[in-house]
């Protein structure tokens, strides 16, 4: 373990497996915070085999811990979705100036409305009700303000059938999601801060007997549905 007067102006960290190489500056910039206690010498710190100064703490999130100690703030991504796991790695640290910039930061987020959507069916096996298989979801939708989706969805998010690429100030009906998983769906915009506000869906074809396209299951057409959910961050 080290102590106090051993520490170089340079340091190199090993937090949770991962490498950073940080001032001693940086690392005291906060008198009552954990770090400030360990890097003056007042609580012990282990050392790794490569001799790096040892934190069992999140590895990667430790980034927005060191930029917050470098500038005073921290400035997190559109789609940053460990806002409550980085909170607690603050606290854990006691940078209290950190878990206020991470709830500012969270009040600064733009309002808004996302309407999400599918189309679905139930695939049956030889014995129909008795052997549903799973859920078939064709699509699932997303329509709303095209910044707001963007930093919600992120790289999940399909913009191929939307014609103006790059309008960000607009809003589109054409969006949709490169998975088919509606929970995730759900949990991606729980985790930026919305909550369901209302939802509507129609019911299924149930005994309908139009002619259908040829390789299209009748069972399985008999229980298509469309619904859609509305979700809102104020």
């Amino acid at each position: 373990m080290s102590n106090g007067g051993e520490f170089p102006a340079v340091l190199e960290l090993n937090v949770g497996g991962v490498a950073y190489t940080t001032t001693l500056k940086s690392l005291t910039n906060h008198p009552e915070s954990l770090l400030y206690a360990i890097f003056t010498g007042r609580e012990p710190i282990l050392k790794d085999a490569k001799n790096r100064y040892f934190l069992d703490r999140d590895g990667v999130l430790f980034r927005y811990v060191l930029d917050f100690l470098r500038d005073g703030n921290v400035v997190l991504p559109d789609c940053f979705r460990e806002r409550e796991r980085l909170k607690t790695e603050a606290e854990k640290y006691m940078l209290h100036g950190l878990v206020e910039a991470i709830a500012n930061e969270s009040k600064n987020r733009p309002t808004g409305a996302i309407t999400v959507g599918y189309r679905g069916s139930f695939q049956f096996g030889k014995d129909g009700l008795a052997d549903v298989k799973f859920r078939k979801l064709s699509r699932i939708l997303i329509c709303g303000k095209v910044d707001l989706c963007r930093s919600v969805f992120g790289e999940t998010l399909n913009e191929s059938r939307d014609p103006d690429h790059g309008q960000s100030e607009r809003y589109t009906s054409r969006f949709f999601l490169k998975h088919s998983f509606l929970e995730q769906a759900f949990d991606m915009l729980i985790e930026q801060g919305f909550k369901l506000a209302g939802s509507c869906g129609s019911g299924t074809a149930g005994g309908a007997t139009t002619d259908l396209k040829p390789g299209v299951d009748a069972e399985e057409n008999r229980w298509n549905h469309y619904n859609e959910f509305v979700f809102v961050r104020e």
